[in-house]
């Protein structure tokens, strides 16, 4: 009884808080839901990279630039940022304004106060990214790069702590609103990298407050964005309410001509339109898409194991378009791939015969198969490491992998891995057995492609083992390189190819560089393209790293994925981002369309 009360109470606040509401208000009764496959690993945007944090993160703390939503091709504009970052004539000198009047959300920290957003907390959030205690997986993105930075990390890695107190000339606070970043050479894609939520500011109160050991706040989101964190159960659901203190922004203005009634009906609102974001953690695809065919789930990417259940021959299936359900499918700027940990004493090196194991494996495995039974055809075979919708992306290279058993049996047969002992499993070319652990998650897409890998390593004769655990916990070991074969996927939130080759680069062992490589002609050449600008001559050397990674088999290349999203009627803006999937700010819900009961 108290329960219903006290849920019935809530409803008449929500709906009387909607009719005092001004016009264009923050609709408070509304509530978008949404599923992820994997819970989120926690909540500080210098401390997470993963997917599923990066869509809370963004939403909670906001970012210094996202792509106009409606706006195609894509174009930068400022988010938590007062415009795009001037930058000089030479290239070194980058001067970036906020927004005045953006607020924290309210947080025991500020003593009841609100608490102005600064230019000294993007100082101090930049720092965090460099500083050594806090291990960053995007340390690659600001590392080496600030003027006099290198000798204050240096200093920082010497006596165990970092003085977030000390001025550094590259990155400085030039006025309550305007930070200044002075670089040691040009760079051309800091704007992009800036899309992403780990250049989010927080407040060093906050920080100093709920702190580990690492210096990371992964359980105490306090951001200025357009949601704050309302509940986090782990492992099961996430809400997202309102900011009240978020800056006073309007609805997007521009867009393309197929977006002139979206724009129209929505001029002048204040974002973000709905109220509360509800997601749930569902693991397994069916119960997700069962979620979303029974109106509990409002928009579902859906993974690729449902896709016969909901799309044949390109065309919503009947039951699904006689409701007004929408479906939109394309690339994503991703690559799903599997690497070999180059320190593992098995599998890694770079000696000839541990080459000839990572290729033997590379080439018995079924790409096409892969495509077909654990994506359902909504992937192609990778011709390389970057996506075709990144600029870098050679369409001339042609897919260097086919499948051959009978040529990777002879390669090993050649180096050395026989059967020495009879058992019917190839051994070690000093005679010692051996076996190959692969990683992976209990989803449903994992567990295919595990067969697939069980029936790979059967016909080349080695034994194959798999360590099953949760996302979270696979991404935490992968980063310190405890395992040593794991599929994984990558996300850019940005147009160029830059993100992925730099999975390569021996500086971002620890972060982003999952197998470890160590490769001095790759890092010349990421060095020398990170002097280029965006154009031929730096696609060039992408592609020259590309080819180092392909002779030297760091990876079974993996696939280039297709996103299907379905929509409920009632969803209304939606509009496919290619570079970030949810942009609830702008997301609205027509209630009226929704099934009553």
């Amino acid at each position: 009884m108290k329960r219903f009360l006290q849920t019935t109470l809530f409803a008449v606040s929500s709906v009387l808080a909607f009719a005092n509401a001004p016009a264009g208000a923050t609709d408070m009764s509304k509530t978008l839901r949404v599923a992820f496959p994997a819970d989120v690993t926690g909540f500080d945007p210098q401390a997470t990279n993963d997917l599923y944090s990066s869509h809370i993160n963004n939403a909670v703390f906001d970012v210094m630039y996202e792509y106009d939503y409606y706006v195609r091709p894509v174009r930068l504009r400022g988010s938590i940022a007062d415009g795009l970052p001037q930058i000089s004539a030479d290239g070194l000198t980058w001067t970036i304004k906020i927004k005045k009047g953006q607020y924290f959300a309210d947080d025991p920290v500020f003593k009841g106060a609100k608490r102005e957003l600064t230019a000294n907390d993007l100082v101090y959030s930049w720092k965090r990214m460099l500083d050594p205690k806090m291990a960053s997986p995007t340390l690659w993105h600001i590392d080496g790069k600030l003027v006099g930075m290198d000798a204050h990390v240096a200093e920082a890695k010497k006596t165990g702590k970092f003085d977030y107190d000390k001025p550094v000339e590259g990155l400085i606070a030039i006025d309550r609103y305007t930070v200044q970043l002075k670089l040691v050479r040009p760079d051309y894609i800091l704007a992009e990298l800036m899309l992403s939520n780990n250049w989010s500011p927080v407040a060093r109160e906050v920080v100093e407050a709920y702190r580990d050991p690492g210096g990371r706040i992964m359980n105490n989101p306090v951001g200025v964005g357009p949601y704050k964190l309302g509940q986090w159960t782990k492992g099961s659901k996430i809400v997202l309410t309102k900011n009240p203190n978020f800056r006073e922004a309007i609805f997007p203005t521009e867009g393309e001509a197929g977006d002139a009634e979206v724009l129209a009906r929505n001029k002048g609102k204040k974002i973000p339109l709905v109220g509360n974001i509800e997601v749930a953690i569902i693991e397994e695809a069916n119960p997700r898409l069962l979620s979303f065919k029974s109106g509990v789930l409002d928009y579902e990417f859906v993974a690729p194991s449902m896709i016969a259940n909901v799309v044949q021959g390109g065309k919503l299936l009947p039951e699904y378009a006689q409701k007004g359900i929408k479906h939109q499918r394309a690339l994503e700027p991703a690559l799903s791939y599997d690497y070999f940990n180059l320190d593992d004493p098995i599998v890694g090196g770079r000696e000839p015969e541990r080459i000839a194991l990572r290729r033997a494996i590379i080439i018995a495995f079924p790409s096409e198969d892969y495509v077909r039974v654990a994506f359902r055809g909504q992937a192609t075979p990778a011709s390389q490491v970057i996506p075709p919708t990144q600029t870098g992306h050679n369409a001339a290279r042609k897919n260097p992998i086919r499948q051959d058993v009978q040529l990777a049996n002879a390669l090993l047969d050649r180096f050395g891995y026989k059967d020495a002992d009879g058992d019917g499993f190839r051994d070690l070319p000093d005679g010692k057995p051996f076996t190959i652990t692969r990683s992976s998650t209990p989803n449903p897409t994992d567990r295919e492609t595990d067969e697939l890998w069980q029936k790979t390593f059967q016909s080349i004769n080695i034994r194959l083992q798999f360590n099953k655990q949760k996302w979270p916990d696979l991404l935490k070991q992968g980063r310190a390189g405890q395992l040593q074969f794991w599929g994984l996927g990558w996300n850019s939130a940005s147009s160029d190819g830059n993100s992925f080759v730099q999975l390569g680069y021996s500086k971002n062992i620890g972060q982003s560089n999952f197998a470890r490589l160590r490769d001095k002609q790759f890092d010349e050449l990421y060095d020398k393209a990170q002097l280029l600008p965006l154009g031929p001559k730096r696609w060039a050397l992408y592609g020259a790293m590309n080819d180092i990674m392909m002779v030297n088999s760091i990876w079974s290349p993996g696939v280039f994925r297709y996103q299907n999203v379905v929509l409920q009627p009632w969803v209304e803006n939606y509009k496919r981002m290619p570079f970030r999937q949810h942009y609830w700010h702008f997301i609205d819900i027509d209630e009226s369309k929704r099934p009553k009961g």
